[in-house]
């Protein structure tokens, strides 16, 4: 059965099937044959050279083994663990298409950097503490104790503990990091690795079908990904890149990259007909001032409400904000703030909770996207059961960027091996959709 199928995990590595770009059965539009007819200019030119008329270095290369799409911290983690695994170096040719060049819009540069181990789901722990281990070179595990409220306050004595019972407090491998820094300093490692970037949008997929029946009888049509078009950053050309796998790493845009890939069109109650319940969410940033502040003492601090804040630097200055209900979504298509989220929403719990922030003064504020998993709020990693060559990494809801270092390692593991090696993710496949089996994580912020 095929539901007993998607529960058995994953296959063979794709080394063991070959890497090797190719093109079968695939169909080439208008803009695919373009590289079609500079090969035949080429072969009857004197000396069969080809001197384009204009500079094509901007385009991206027409065959990659791996194309990833998205080049935020979570597809450049998985180029950068598919070079570091690779078996011969430089075997494996990596291209990274981000639509953003400058990332003024992208989650990762736009979070507030956080790095937290305590979640509801194990899973979700192991990822944290071996991305710490990544990120600060420290290999320890997770350390946690539980305060009463007399506890609490007399360690942070400007807190007010009305309403705690009990206080889960981080005693390492918590606190935050320049999401900034990290994903430049990822782009820099991952492309002295050889890794290829083009600055451009992903607008279709060109692949082959093979129609299946299983063993009770039902019809499945499994797929093939052969080329990725890619339209060039601020320019009308395209260029059809030749791939044997394709990384979903799109964040809040993955959704739509699923679709192309016909994720989700098919008949509904089927597994060609689940959808990748990932979606855009707008979430505010906000950045106060007081004085009167927890100051140095202030760690990462969630709470019950949802509200959430940190230091930031040494001035008297916090970054925070907090989710809104599910009926109180603001529409994604902007990145606009609403500053009276702030004062009716985010404020109040704030003041609650840290007395001195009574007095606080709002000095800017900023949105960002979550790559909101609608399903349970978790990652999806792994293949695809139909489109067997397109694989996840994304749907994180707002806890990506900090296990960026362990899912790129996993997502990596499974494509060159076939299973997940360092940390199990079978909870986070794609079948969960169709299965109805929630992987639900309860602390998201």
């Amino acid at each position: 059965m095929i539901r007993r199928a998607l529960r058995l995990g994953l296959g063979p590595g794709l080394l063991g099937r070959g890497l090797g770009a190719h093109r079968e059965g695939s169909t080439l539009d208008w803009h695919g044959k373009v590289s079609e007819i500079k090969k035949k200019i080429q072969s009857v030119l004197p000396g069969g050279a080809w001197s384009p008329l204009c500079d094509t270095s901007h385009l991206p290369p027409e065959h990659s083994d791996v194309v990833i799409v998205g080049g935020g911290v979570l597809g450049l983690s998985v180029a950068y663990w598919l070079k570091r695994l690779e078996k011969r170096q430089g075997a494996i040719r990596v291209l990274v298409v981000e639509r953003d060049h400058t990332y003024s819009q992208a989650s990762t540069v736009l979070s507030v950097g956080g790095i937290r181990q305590q979640f509801s789901l194990p899973e979700n722990i192991q990822l944290s503490l071996f991305s710490v281990e990544f990120l600060r070179n420290i290999n320890q595990g997770a350390k946690v104790c539980l305060m009463s409220p007399e506890q609490l306050r007399k360690k942070f004595p400007w807190m007010n503990t009305e309403g705690v019972a009990l206080a889960s407090y981080g005693l390492e491998n918590e606190g935050w990091f320049d999401p900034w820094c990290l994903l430049q300093g990822l782009r820099r490692k991952v492309q002295s690795m050889g890794v290829l970037f083009c600055h451009g949008e992903v607008t279709r997929f060109v692949s082959s079908s093979n129609h299946m029946e299983t063993a009770i009888g039902e019809k499945v049509t499994l797929k093939r990904i052969h080329e990725v078009h890619v339209k060039v950053d601020h320019s009308q050309e395209y260029q059809p890149v030749e791939c044997s796998i394709v990384v979903n790493a799109a964040g809040a845009w993955s959704g739509r990259i699923a679709e192309l890939a016909g994720i989700g069109k098919g008949p509904s109650g089927t597994l060609q007909g689940t959808k990748l319940p990932v979606e855009p969410r707008k979430r505010y940033v906000y950045l106060w001032h007081c004085p009167q502040g927890p100051g140095l003492e202030a760690p990462l601090v969630a709470d019950p409400s949802g509200a959430y804040f940190r230091r930031e630097g040494l001035g008297n200055n916090y970054l925070g904000g907090c989710s809104p209900a599910e009926e109180e979504e603001p529409d994604p298509g902007n990145l606009e703030v609403d500053h009276d989220f702030f004062q009716e929403k985010v404020w109040p719990h704030l003041a609650q909770r840290v007395p001195a922030f009574e007095t606080l003064k709002v000095r800017r504020a900023w949105a960002g996207y979550y790559d909101y998993n609608t399903f349970d709020q978790n990652g999806v990693v792994g293949p695809h059961p139909l489109v067997v060559n397109m694989y996840f990494a994304t749907g994180f809801s707002g806890h990506g960027l900090q296990q960026a270092p362990a899912v790129g390692r996993a997502v990596a593991e499974v494509m060159l091996e076939g299973h997940f090696q360092t940390i199990n993710l079978s909870p986070f496949l794609f079948s969960r959709f169709y299965l109805g089996e929630k992987a639900q994580e309860h602390c998201i912020i």
